[in-house]
């Protein structure tokens, strides 16, 4: 469940990808903490977008940071989380969602699932995922049930698709749900007015998740038989990728109404890395850490590119790059030999030396570039300001390039 939004760690500052790892390690510990240890592989990089918005939002407060204790994932360090409603939030709609698809799976079917004792096993924690984010949801005062309601409706809708069924009626339980979400992200943040044009963005982005999921699926899908809207509806590649390009412009057109009290990570997220998902899934980006060119042949053919090894891996370059630890100050105290080789095992064993960039040497904490990392910087420093394309002025004062591009 890492999502569709994975930016390549080369289009954010150091400010921008200390923040992002924030939320994600705050969506984590609070998932950790809604429940338990179990509940943190629900952590999505789309979920932590609820987060963000809360927080870009609101104002600054004391409380907005917490050091969390070393983790494996950040190369056993200490680092600034989120914390607060934001993340809570957050949670709450992965733990909800999270359980939803555990059920899918389920009732597919899928892999272990089939056998009787899994799925038994897999309904419980899904039970208990279900109360755990109502519990949390109540306590925000978001209700869940809407969440439930999407998901439940979702199955019946796809049961009664067939040739020629608009593919936004199928979307449309999705939209429902992540338009709950980005709406009481206003609400927890004190900004009524901002609920409606948030309500707006979230539908789209949901729109988004559920049919650049299915096209990134499709290939799969269609070689073992399972359900895709792409195919169950006899839908168009072309439409598909016209309801993309036309929702990401949506989003952009509904963030300019949104009234933020810091929106940058906000802005470069859902203006520029949502075209940039739709770029990836279709074969068409640019960024050489990404798809590759390799890709442009499928783009053309109007049928998806073939699976880069990273598209799903946390510490490759889409959200793992991104995810490297936040600046620590100098002079910090080297480990031993053996804690340092023990760190070091812990990097290996879950492929950060290879795949994140960058890592921090276990004992002397300086960065170090991955292994799998010996390449170009992507293209363009300046591109993440194309998102307007000409169509009016989105990026009027955008500085997220930290570059001297002029928005």
């Amino acid at each position: 469940m890492f999502g569709i939004i994975r930016p390549c760690r080369h289009r954010l500052s150091e400010n921008l990808r200390t923040e992002w790892m924030a939320h994600l390690c705050g969506l984590c510990l609070a998932l950790r903490g809604a429940r338990g240890q179990f509940a943190r592989v629900a952590t999505n990089y789309d979920g932590l977008v609820v987060s963000v918005l809360v927080e870009a939002q609101s104002r600054r407060t004391e409380g907005w940071r917490r050091t969390a204790g070393p983790c494996p994932l950040r190369g056993m360090r200490s680092a600034p989380v989120a914390q607060g409603e934001g993340a809570r939030l957050a949670a709450t709609v992965s733990l909800v969602l999270a359980s939803a698809k555990i059920r899918d799976h389920v009732a597919d079917g899928d892999g272990a699932l089939a056998r009787r004792p899994v799925a038994v096993a897999a309904r419980r924690v899904a039970a208990g995922w279900d109360r755990a984010g109502a519990r949390s949801g109540a306590e925000l005062g978001f209700d869940t049930a809407v969440l439930l309601d999407a998901v439940g409706r979702q199955e019946g809708i796809e049961r009664a698709a067939g040739l020629g069924t608009p593919l936004l009626a199928v979307t449309e339980p999705t939209e429902t749900a992540t338009a709950a979400a980005f709406g009481h992200t206003a609400v927890l943040a004190g900004r009524p007015g901002n609920q409606a044009p948030l309500e707006e963005a979230g539908r789209l982005f949901g729109r988004l998740a559920h049919l650049l999921d299915a096209v990134e699926d499709l290939a799969e899908d269609t070689a073992t038989g399972a359900w895709n809207p792409i195919t169950a509806t006899g839908a168009d590649l072309a439409e598909v990728r016209r309801l993309c390009d036309d929702a990401v412009h949506g989003v952009r057109l509904a963030l300019r109404e949104v009234e933020f009290e810091n929106g940058k990570l906000a802005h470069v997220l859902l203006a520029h890395e949502l075209g940039r998902a739709v770029d990836r899934a279709f074969g068409t980006t640019s960024c050489s850490h990404g798809a590759t060119a390799a890709h442009a042949p499928h783009a053309a053919q109007g049928t998806p590119p073939p699976q880069s090894p990273w598209i799903n891996n946390p510490y490759g370059p889409g959200p793992g790059g991104p995810g490297g630890a936040p600046p620590e100050p100098p002079n910090r105290r080297r480990r031993g030999l053996i804690a340092g080789c023990a760190v070091w095992a812990g990097l290996f064993c879950t492929c950060q030396v290879c795949c994140k960039d960058p890592y921090h040497d276990p004992w002397s904490g300086q960065e170090r570039e991955g292994w799998c990392h010996k390449c170009d910087d992507c293209s363009d420093c300046c591109d993440c300001c194309d998102c307007c394309n000409g169509e009016g002025n989105c990026c009027d004062g955008c500085d997220c390039c930290d570059c001297s591009c002029d928005c």
